[in-house]
């Protein structure tokens, strides 16, 4: 049950004053609609005067009513203002308190009907700014003090510094102007560093915002929010390419070994982060991977008990996690320490399981094959580009490329394995198509490609004559069945659209036995072609027009 608290009298009578103030008739009555409607759902309160909720409208609109600094409100509809999706928000909550919604569809009536030009609400209104504002010059001053300790602090109290510093930020809407807002004042509050702490601090303070940017807040019932609004990923998404550039930028920091303890405790949180991370996104399962190959790995020089120590580190941060826990994450985690044990049987077996319980975001495949990769291991690459195959998430190609690059890396290094790559990406088809085709004539694999596209039944009239260029300057001959298997099927569909694609296709092939210097079998295909096709009048009017005939 999600908790009501108390709303006083003089909270209401400010709320009444607000909607009276920034809503117009029209969006109260649609607002009221909304309402009646009960298109208002998954109302939260994240915080007292703090209320979070969905609206279903012409699609699902998140709002968020900030109740002491109401112009602040927001929903993430076309609107950009104070809309009915707000309002019947604020009328679920009204509700909810036993409040009267007809009081505030009738607000801008209430509000001139009072007596008091100054009413009660509004001098309580005044104290309550007064006091906040001073509470929060008195936190700026403390906080400024503190920071001056950031050189000394441990990153868990670094951590600790960004959320009270940010606490007021994060009650907002979770976008690019809340990553860009919230960076700005952890950098602002940072004093002087060394260069090993300002490149730590610059990275902490991007991870700390995207913990608050992808986790969903928790309101005081339990509930916690199921859903990633669109802004929110885009956000996320923007932030992660810099925490990985911060990440590379580091390695240098992370391989001095006075940097040891630093390292370990950007690790520490990384993993408790990647461990109750519960979107479907894992955001710091990226980053925890990347820290172990950019910054841990390359100094251990395979100090097996290192990747034994973190097993039971991860044993004992999934306990820790309880119910929190992902269990895609850890075994994922798993994986790469047993990888780097080189007990490749057992990384397998936790990836597979891992994909059981959801597919495995791809570009966290992507590491294990890299780390075989810069080792030099083309062998043990090979068997884990077979076996990883069934985990291959194949609804977007752009994901798979990475996948196939290790396979061509292979091959130069062991040639003897191409045709088990080739056999490999026929087995990805169809999801990999386009993919496929690339890569057949990037390597010139002419007449696998015409063998391909003739048992699918392509159509050459779908390629620009550009994509077919290759093709006729390298293996012209493997053409000849491809535009004559199109003409045929074009003569079958018997109307003028047809048999004018047939004739540009065999205007085509004219120019393809000309080059190929075969003109006398030309002559003779024509020549049984217009036999065989005498009655169809349009067809040999086409041909007339094409200039195949006289």
């Amino acid at each position: 049950m999600i908790p009501t608290y108390d709303l006083d009298e003089d909270q209401w009578n400010l709320l009444v004053q607000d909607v009276a103030d920034n809503f117009d008739d029209v969006t109260l009555s649609r607002g009221f609609q909304y309402y009646k409607q009960g298109r208002v759902v998954k109302l939260t309160l994240p915080s007292q005067r703090y209320v979070k909720a969905q609206v279903e409208g012409t699609e699902r609109y998140f709002v968020e009513i900030n109740l002491d600094f109401f112009t602040a409100s927001y929903c993430d509809c076309p609107v950009n203002g104070f809309c009915k999706h707000m309002f019947a928000v604020i009328l679920k909550y009204a509700d909810m308190h036993n409040r009267s919604v007809h009081t505030l569809v009738n607000a801008k009536m209430t509000a001139m009907s009072r007596p008091d030009p100054k009413p009660s609400h509004a001098k309580s209104y005044n104290q309550a700014k007064q006091l906040a504002e001073k509470k929060a010059a008195e936190n700026e001053r403390l906080l400024k003090e503190q920071a001056q300790r950031i050189p000394e602090m441990s990153i868990a109290q670094w951590h600790e510094l960004f959320e009270l510093r940010n606490e007021s930020l994060t009650q907002g809407s979770r976008n690019t102007q809340f990553v860009h807002d919230s960076l700005k004042s952890l950098l602002r509050m940072k004093p002087s560093l060394p260069d090993n702490l300002e490149q730590l601090y610059a990275l902490h303070a991007q991870l700390f915002v995207l913990s608050k940017l992808t986790k969903q807040p928790q309101d005081q019932s339990g509930y916690v929010y199921s859903y990633l609004a669109f802004h929110t990923h885009h956000a996320a998404s923007d932030l992660q390419e810099s925490i990985g550039q911060s990440i590379a930028n580091a390695a240098t920091m992370a391989a001095k070994q006075s940097n040891e303890q630093l390292v370990e405790q950007t690790l520490t949180y990384l993993r408790n982060e990647m461990l109750a991370e519960t979107n479907n996104n894992h955001y710091f399962l990226s980053h925890y991977q990347a820290i172990w190959s950019q910054w841990i790995h390359p100094a251990t020089q395979d100090a097996f008990p290192i990747y034994s120590e973190e097993l039971l580190q991860l044993e004992r941060a999934s306990g820790d996690a309880g119910q929190s826990l992902s269990p895609l994450a850890r075994r994922v985690a798993q994986a790469a320490m047993y990888q780097y044990q080189t007990n490749d049987q057992e990384a397998l077996r936790l990836l597979t399981e891992a994909n059981e319980i959801s597919n495995i975001p791809s570009d966290s495949l992507t590491p294990f094959l890299a780390h075989l990769s810069q080792s030099g291991q083309w062998k043990r690459l090979t068997q884990w580009l077979v076996e990883i195959t069934p985990l291959l998430n194949l609804r977007r190609n752009a994901s798979i490329r990475p996948y196939t690059d290790f396979w061509e890396l292979a091959v130069h290094h062991l040639p003897e394995v191409e045709s088990l790559m080739w056999d490999t990406f026929v087995s990805l088809l169809p999801h990999t198509r386009a993919l496929y085709e690339e890569k057949l004539l990037a390597n010139g694999k002419w007449e696998r490609w015409m063998d391909y596209h003739l048992s699918i039944n392509s159509d050459p009239m779908d390629f620009r004559v550009t994509d077919l260029h290759p093709l006729e300057k390298n293996a012209p001959e493997i053409l000849l069945p491809f535009y004559h298997q199109a003409v045929e099927r074009y003569v079958l569909i018997k109307n003028r659209d047809g048999y004018k694609a047939a004739v540009k296709l065999m205007k085509r092939l004219a120019k393809l036995y000309k080059k190929l210097k075969q003109e006398p079998r030309w002559e003779h295909f024509l020549a049984s072609f217009i036999s065989r096709n005498s009655r169809l009048r349009a067809l040999q009017e086409e041909l007339r027009k094409g200039k195949l005939v006289p």
